[in-house]
């Protein structure tokens, strides 16, 4: 069985962070969200594996390579343009050939991976398998109706939604989806859809099987779910000090402080991760924080935020909450303050705050 990742979306909902980096590779608690997929897969049994590339394909090459980081078979298949998840199978063909194959969106995390998932799929031999969690809007999602346990319809961001069951970022396919993705036609949207195609298996009586998700799955496609996958897979963690902590510093909860770190006179409360070579003093650091390496926060406020590596955030008056920060960004105060910053900031910034 083989693995499929789409990696080619330009992340426009992440802009301006995704001006300068791929939204696959933005960091949840410290790990690019295309690492999870990666590892899920490999969790499922699953060493060979494709992944579909658009613009961001050398971002994309230089951080995940060739597997062998994680003792699996990379391939890389170029996409000229983001035609749809269906047109990703159908280039897709080449590599996948006729073994059975999960499709995962590079953008998802889901909290219980798919191991148990691949091994139904293998058992019970179905066409497509397709995971579904119930959502408060589901005009924003792929959606499906079920009929007796059994899947009769699916629709693309329903303007009238017939249930409230989006489909989650993962799919699993048989040789048949090349029969669907051949002969359905681009939508509204001139994109060729997966619900489509999957509907185009249901109507010709193939076996699509559903399966309602238990556990969290985040699309991370917007700065709020990657804030709140950030604080879930915190919540998780183990703490491990290995850097340099002072007497005047508190650490509460579960905090992960990397080798080369140094923390004065500060306070952090977990869960939280504070990365390799970076200088946290006369601070507190709240939690539902990850801060990358080589990033100085001094004289600062920050909880339930990410920031990514080489930013510097100094001297600012109030708590800095719900912030996305980009990479080598400076944060500084200027006077008069306000009394509240959120702040969603791209890679290589200055901002002085009046």
């Amino acid at each position: 069985m083989k693995g499929l990742i789409l990696s080619g979306g330009k992340g426009t909902r992440l802009r301006p962070l995704t001006f300068t980096q791929a939204k696959q590779l933005v960091p949840v608690a410290n790990k690019p969200v295309l690492f999870y997929g990666i590892e899920a897969l490999k969790e499922a049994g699953i060493k060979d594996i494709g992944i579909v590339v658009g613009d961001t394909k050398d971002e994309i090459e230089e951080a995940v390579g060739d597997g062998s980081q994680w003792g699996l078979r990379i391939t890389y298949i170029e996409q000229d343009a983001p035609l749809g998840l269906a047109h990703a199978v159908k280039i897709s063909e080449d590599f996948l050939r006729d073994e059975p194959f999960v499709m995962y969106l590079g953008d998802n995390i889901l909290k219980s991976g798919i191991k148990s998932l691949v091994e139904e799929f293998k058992e019970k031999k179905p066409n497509s398998l397709i995971l579904l969690t119930e959502v408060p809007d589901p005009r924003l999602f792929g959606v499906a109706e079920l009929k007796d346990g059994k899947v009769v319809r699916l629709v693309e961001k329903p303007k009238k939604p017939m249930s409230n069951l989006a489909l989650v970022g993962v799919y699993m396919f048989d040789f048949h989806v090349f029969e669907a993705v051949n002969v359905i036609n681009p939508s509204w949207r001139n994109e060729l859809e997966i619900t489509d195609a999957i509907q185009y298996l249901v109507d010709k009586g193939y076996e699509v099987h559903p399966h309602l998700v238990s556990g969290w799955w985040k699309d991370t496609g917007k700065i709020e779910d990657i804030l709140e996958a950030n604080r879930l897979i915190l919540e998780s963690i183990v703490g491990k000090i290995q850097g340099k902590v002072d007497e005047a510093s508190r650490i509460n909860g579960q905090v992960i402080i990397e080798e080369g770190v140094v923390v004065q006179n500060s306070i952090i409360r977990g869960p939280a991760i504070i990365g390799a070579e970076t200088e946290i003093i006369n601070s507190y650091i709240g939690p539902s924080t990850a801060i990358q390496e080589r990033c100085k926060i001094i004289q600062t406020e920050i909880e339930h935020s990410i920031v990514l590596e080489g930013s510097e955030i100094r001297d600012v008056g109030s708590r800095i909450d719900e912030s996305l920060i980009g990479r080598d960004v400076k944060i500084y105060k200027c006077p008069p303050k306000p009394s509240v910053y959120r702040l969603i900031v791209g890679d290589k910034s200055e901002i002085g705050i009046k």
